[in-house]
C-alpha cells in the first residue's frame, strides 16, 4: 500500500463548464403546482432565478482559485484515494484539528472557518489557541474515491481519519464534526483514544426520543415538542429516500443541473433554523460552490452511502474516551448527553442559525471551538 502524499489542485475542464451552461440553457421547466410558498417544494420562480444566477453570474473559476489557495493533497488509505486540505498555522504550539463534514456538504463547508482557526490573531483571537487544520473529503464526496462496496460505517471513516492524522505526523489532536461528522468525530476518539484530546460536535447529543418522555420534566417535554415541529424534522425524509432507491434518484441529479440544484436547495432550506431566508443565511456563491462541486465530481449518488448503507436513523450517541464539547446544547438535554459522554463544554446561548453553522456563523463557531479546546490542550 502506498503511503505517498501527493499535492492536488482542482482543475475542472472548460468542457465541463460549457456542458453545465448548455444544460442550464436547455432546462425544461415544469408548471408551478398549486400551493403556498414552499409547501410543495422549491417554488419554480425561486429556482428559475437561482439557476439564472448560477448560469450567468456565478463564477466557478474565481471560487476554484479561492479553494486552491488552501494546500490540498491526495493519499491512499485502506485502498481509498482520500482528498484533504492541510493548512498549518504559523503559531508555535498550534493544536492539530481534523474537521469532518456531513451531507449534503463537502470541504467547501469550512472555507470561511479555516483561517479563523489557523490564524486567530488576524481575527481577534488568542494566538495561543491556533490550530493546524486538516479537512478530509469523506469517501464518496468531492474528490475522494467512492466506497467500492457496502459495510461502511462512521467508525470506518473514523479509522481513515485517524490513519491520515498519523500519516501527517500528528500524535495528539482534536476532532470536530457536524451532521455526519458528528458521528465520525466521536468514533475517532474510540479508535484513537491515546491521540484524540477532545471531540467537538455542532449538536445532536442528548436529543430526547419518545422513550425518554416519561422521565422528562415539563420544560424538557416542551422543548421536545418544539424539536419535533422543526422543518428539518418534518421535511423530505432523505434518510428513507436514500435508503430506498438512491440509484433511481441519482439519474436525475447526475444528468440535470436543475434537478440537482432543486434537491440541494430543498435540503438547505429545510436545514435552515435561523428564521431568515436561506440567501440571507448562507452566501449564495458559497452555496453554489458546494452544488457545483457535487455536479463536477458526479457525487450525488456516491455521497449517499451513509444512508443506503444504514438500517435506520439514530441521533449521535458520542463517546467517553475523550472530553466532549458542543456548539449548542439545546435542544439536546445535557443529562441525557452525559449518559454516553464526558461533557466539558455545553453552551446554551451561542447564536442559532443554519444546520451548517460554519457557513452561517464562522466567527462564533471558531470562537467556541477555541474555547472548548483551550480546556483540553
Amino acid at each position: 500500500m502506498s503511503t505517498e502524499i501527493r499535492p492536488f489542485q482542482m482543475e475542472i475542464a472548460a468542457a465541463d463548464l460549457d456542458d453545465l451552461n448548455d444544460r442550464l440553457d436547455r432546462a425544461r421547466w415544469p408548471r408551478q403546482l398549486p400551493g403556498e410558498g414552499w409547501s410543495l417544494g422549491v417554488p419554480v420562480a425561486y429556482l428559475q432565478e437561482l439557476a439564472g444566477y448560477w448560469r450567468n453570474m456565478y463564477d466557478w473559476r474565481r471560487h476554484e482559485a479561492r479553494l486552491n489557495a488552501f494546500p490540498q493533497f491526495m493519499t491512499e488509505i485502506d485502498g481509498q484515494d482520500i482528498h484533504f486540505l492541510h493548512v498549518r498555522s504559523v503559531e508555535p504550539g498550534a493544536l492539530p484539528l481534523i474537521l469532518v463534514h456531513g451531507w449534503p456538504n463537502s470541504f467547501v463547508e469550512f472555507g470561511d472557518l479555516i483561517g479563523r482557526l489557523t490564524s486567530p490573531r488576524a481575527h481577534g483571537g488568542d494566538p495561543a489557541e491556533a490550530f493546524h487544520v486538516v479537512v478530509p473529503s469523506v469517501p464518496g464526496f468531492g474528490f475522494s474515491a467512492p466506497p467500492g462496496g457496502t459495510g461502511w460505517t462512521a467508525a470506518r471513516v473514523a479509522r481513515i481519519g485517524a490513519k491520515l492524522m498519523r500519516r501527517l505526523g500528528y500524535e495528539r489532536y482534536g476532532a470536530q464534526g457536524g451532521d455526519f461528522g458528528a458521528y465520525v468525530a466521536p468514533e475517532m476518539a474510540k479508535v484513537a483514544p491515546d491521540h484524540v484530546v477532545g471531540v467537538y460536535v455542532v449538536g445532536g447529543l442528548g436529543f430526547p426520543i419518545e422513550k425518554d418522555l416519561p422521565e422528562m420534566t415539563e420544560a424538557e417535554r416542551a422543548a421536545y415538542t418544539r424539536l419535533m415541529e422543526q422543518d428539518w424534522m418534518n421535511g423530505v425524509d432523505h434518510h428513507a429516500l436514500l435508503r430506498a432507491a438512491p440509484q433511481t434518484f441519482t439519474y436525475g441529479w447526475h444528468d440535470s443541473p436543475v434537478a440537482a440544484l432543486a434537491w440541494m436547495t430543498q435540503k438547505f432550506h429545510e436545514f435552515n433554523a435561523s428564521g431568515r431566508p436561506l440567501e440571507q443565511v448562507i452566501d449564495r456563491d458559497l452555496f453554489l460552490t458546494n452544488v457545483s462541486l457535487y455536479w463536477f465530481t458526479g457525487t450525488f449518488g456516491t455521497s449517499a452511502w451513509p444512508y443506503y448503507d444504514s438500517t435506520g436513523f439514530g441521533w449521535p450517541e458520542g463517546q467517553t474516551a475523550a472530553p466532549t464539547g458542543v456548539y449548542s446544547g439545546p435542544p439536546g438535554i445535557r443529562r441525557l448527553a452525559e449518559r454516553h459522554n464526558i461533557i466539558l463544554h455545553w453552551p446554551e446561548n451561542n447564536p442559532a442559525g443554519h444546520h451548517f453553522i460554519a457557513m452561517d456563523q464562522p466567527d462564533h463557531l471558531a470562537a467556541d471551538i477555541r474555547a472548548f479546546f483551550a480546556k483540553v490542550r
